[in-house]
């Protein structure tokens, strides 16, 4: 919880920045060296792939993404460059994989449809910090505030909590920063669009749970593919 609270507060702060640094635009003179997209807030909504027989999601898993990233023009015109940055995520995944502890106190997963529970929450979720790295190209000038982009690059997350929460007639059962969970989540991702309103995409290059993590014998290897809207501001 009180992580949950702290990246709360992490977002807010990230958000306060952005409607200044809209103000201080606003009067800001021509600059021919000026750099663009820094800091950037995402929404999206999760999917999982490459999960196990008759596991499926249930509910809406949603993502929220925000961070700042150097941008670093290339060429003269700077509508070309790349970006380096540092940003956090929150993701949950809503879904039937019932996760618990065994007798022996190790944690084990059953599918939910395979037991006599009827539930009203069952998911997991991730908090990470997050490093990407862009290829960008856009039709920006130093006076043109609405322009086309595409950004395409890879994007680093390192796992600082997690948890599993399930909530229905065998009560709740909480689990927190289990091991299971690939401490390093990677992929790759892409973004375009025009002016504020953009399209993104990440798409997961590794699975969210490591080898230790079987249903039926078999290893969970579900990965994330995460799309929604993602907004840059200067």
């Amino acid at each position: 919880m009180k992580l949950q609270i702290a990246f709360t507060l992490l977002f807010l702060c990230v958000t306060t920045l952005f409607s200044q640094e809209v103000a201080i635009d606003s009067s800001k003179v021509v600059d021919t060296k000026y750099r663009e997209d820094q800091f950037y807030l995402a929404i999206t909504y999760n999917l999982l792939a490459n999960k196990p027989q008759n596991v499926s999601q249930t509910g809406f898993s949603s993502g929220f993404h925000f961070g700042y990233i150097r941008d670093f023009p290339l060429n003269k015109r700077r509508n070309f460059g790349l970006g380096l940055g540092l940003g956090a995520s929150i993701n949950s995944y809503n879904h039937n994989i019932y996760v618990f502890e065994d007798d022996k106190g190790n944690i084990s997963y059953a599918n939910l449809n395979d037991l006599d529970l009827s539930y009203s929450k069952n998911k997991f979720a991730t908090y990470l910090f997050e490093v990407p790295l862009e290829v960008r190209w856009r039709t920006s000038t130093a006076t043109e505030y609405k322009f086309w982009r595409i950004y395409t690059g890879f994007k680093m997350g390192y796992l600082v909590a997690s948890s599993t929460k399930f909530k229905g007639s065998g009560g709740k059962v909480k689990n927190s920063n289990i091991s299971d969970f690939n401490n390093l989540q990677y992929g790759l991702s892409f973004s375009a669009g025009y002016n504020t309103w953009n399209f993104h995409i990440y798409y997961s290059l590794n699975p969210i749970l490591n080898k230790d993590a079987k249903l039926d014998g078999e290893t969970i290897d579900m990965s994330a593919i995460k799309f929604g809207l993602i907004f840059y501001i200067l």
